[in-house]
């Protein structure tokens, strides 16, 4: 009778021995810092602030206060959801030809490391009106870890030292220490003045004149002026949402095309029913390639900025319109692309954390600098973003304009796809969302169908092997046994290249037990990240 009761009484301990809590981040330092603002009562808001700033510090050539990025913040007493748009913005003397020389568009490189690439940063003003309506701990004390940390140091991660391999000029605008330890005492400065005086200090007054001066000074100046720095206001969006099965999948809208692609591409697939499908076998390949292609042709065509382009997003992801782009997929034959990406840009410079704290309100944050090291220029210890390549560089094609064409004040396209998943009661069910550029959203598809229709857990599902496909050839993530589909795949007609992939998921799941609900987490192996509750 003892031992019963004894059972008995554990029982209930062992049902909540999920975490009850988790942070998924880029990097350990920062994972840590946001479960500590958890802990001391934060809310998941809270522990963005500090993971954002612990990235920008232990990541700097994805993120930082330089950059931008999309936050969507889920409300469990209400189970509303709220998107922050803190995307960049073209300055007030940018033109629809900047990218252009002798009529023809600079190659990347030229145009990333330029101060024409730089936009309006809004990363920090993002931060700042999202803590406003949704923190509970004091602003500046989400920075003290990060500031430290940048003053004192921290051993080199593997992703950084691979970056300044590629980037030798960008290794030598850091303090490194000759056992291998990262400083940045400028950004300790910076982040110091932000903890005490907000996000005005990158819009007015030095920093904001060291910027400005920085782009304008390059040897391919940007306009950037410190009116437009002062000019920058972060904006809140209704979420992207729309049925698949049994749940509520919720996304970014425009200017980002993630939320409308992840809408359109599990509305074509949903009565192919990849339940029946074992992951990455040949079926499940091919018809996600072909979703994305079809995505894709949508995203070149209409999505941009919806204050300067009448984006039809409505149109776009209702049912009678994906029911008739569905008639182009085949399971026996590739329809084909015309678009093809160029399979030697790697991207580094994006990051993806996700959030659930103890209340079960939840982040997704896709934060960016864009490129790797953005614009290859600093100013404040920090990395200035390249987001304008974002931008079409050609404004006309047969003779209309482009969607994505650069304008003064316009918010780039992106394909960043912080996403919720919701049960029929709106209850949160999981988060995901990546860091990749456009390859951003095939990764976020395949790991919600990895997890919603192959039940698998957060980290298996991060762990598969990678397709995509953007319009062009069918790409496969040269790991595991995916590069034996290739032939298979060539023979229903697709152009298949195997390559390596950088990856940068992050995903929170809930899990369902007798005596309560819990979290589990998953962070990409590609990266330095992990996922860590309690």
């Amino acid at each position: 009778m003892k031992r019963l009761l004894a059972l008995a009484l554990l029982l209930p301990a062992l049902a909540h021995a999920e975490p009850q809590q988790m942070v998924a981040a880029a990097h350990p330092l920062a994972v840590e810092v946001g479960l500590d603002a958890l802990r001391r009562g934060g809310t998941a808001v809270d522990a963005a602030v500090a993971v954002q700033m612990m990235l920008g510090v232990v990541e700097p050539q994805a993120s930082g206060v330089g950059g931008g990025g999309f936050l969507l913040y889920y409300d469990a007493e209400t189970r509303g959801i709220t998107v922050y748009d803190g995307r960049e913005t073209a300055p007030a003397g940018a033109t629809a030809t900047m990218f252009l020389r002798d009529g023809r568009p600079l190659p990347y490189p030229e145009a990333q490391a330029s101060g024409l690439s730089v936009g309006v940063p809004g990363a920090v003003a993002l931060l700042e009106m999202t803590h406003k309506e949704h923190g509970k701990l004091p602003w500046a004390d989400l920075f003290t870890t990060s500031i430290a940390t940048a003053r004192k140091g921290f051993p080199m991660p593997p992703r950084l030292a691979l970056s300044f391999e590629r980037s030798p000029a960008m290794r030598a605008m850091f303090s490194i220490g000759p056992d291998n330890t990262v400083a940045n005492p400028a950004l300790a400065d910076t982040m110091q003045r932000i903890a005490s005086e907000g996000s005005q200090v990158l819009q007015e007054g030095p920093i904001a004149e060291e910027m400005a001066a920085h782009v304008r000074g390059n040897v391919r100046p940007g306009t950037l002026a410190v009116s437009d720095l002062a000019a920058y206001k972060p904006i809140k969006r209704e979420a992207l949402c729309g049925p698949y099965r049994v749940w509520i999948v919720c996304g970014m809208p425009p200017p980002s095309s993630g939320g409308i692609a992840m809408l359109q591409m599990l509305g074509l697939l949903e009565p192919f029913d990849l339940r029946q499908d074992r992951p990455n076998n040949l079926r499940s390949l091919h018809l996600i390639a072909e979703a994305g292609r079809l995505a894709f042709a949508d995203r070149a065509r209409y999505v941009a900025d919806p204050a300067f382009t009448a984006v039809p997003t409505k149109q776009l992801v209702s049912p009678g319109y994906i029911a008739e782009r569905r008639k182009l997929i085949s399971e026996d034959r590739s329809m084909g692309g015309h678009e093809p990406v160029d399979p030697g840009y790697v991207e580094h410079g994006t990051s993806h954390m996700t959030i659930v704290d103890r209340a079960g309100n939840a982040v997704a944050f896709t934060t960016t600098v864009e490129g790797p090291f953005g614009a290859h220029m600093m100013a404040g210890g920090f990395i200035l973003n390249n987001e304008l390549t974002d931008f079409s560089p050609v404004p006309e094609r047969n003779g209309k304009p482009v969607a994505n064409r650069v304008e003064p004040g316009k918010r780039p396209r992106s394909s960043m796809s912080p996403t919720f998943v919701l049960d029929q009661d709106r209850k949160l069910v999981l988060s995901v969302g990546s860091a990749g550029g456009q390859r951003i959203i095939g990764d976020t598809f395949q790991a919600l169908i990895a997890m919603l229709d192959w039940n698998l857990g957060p980290q298996a599902a991060l762990d598969l092997p990678r397709v995509a496909n953007m319009n062009g050839p069918t790409e496969l993530e040269d790991k595991g046994d995916l590069p034996a589909q290739a032939d298979a795949l060539r023979k229903l007609g697709h152009q298949v290249q195997v390559r390596r992939h950088e990856g940068g998921l992050t995903a929170i799941r809930r899990v369902t037990r007798p005596g309560g609900d819990g979290w589990e987490g998953g962070a990409d192996p590609r990266r330095d990240g992990v996922a860590k509750g309690e």
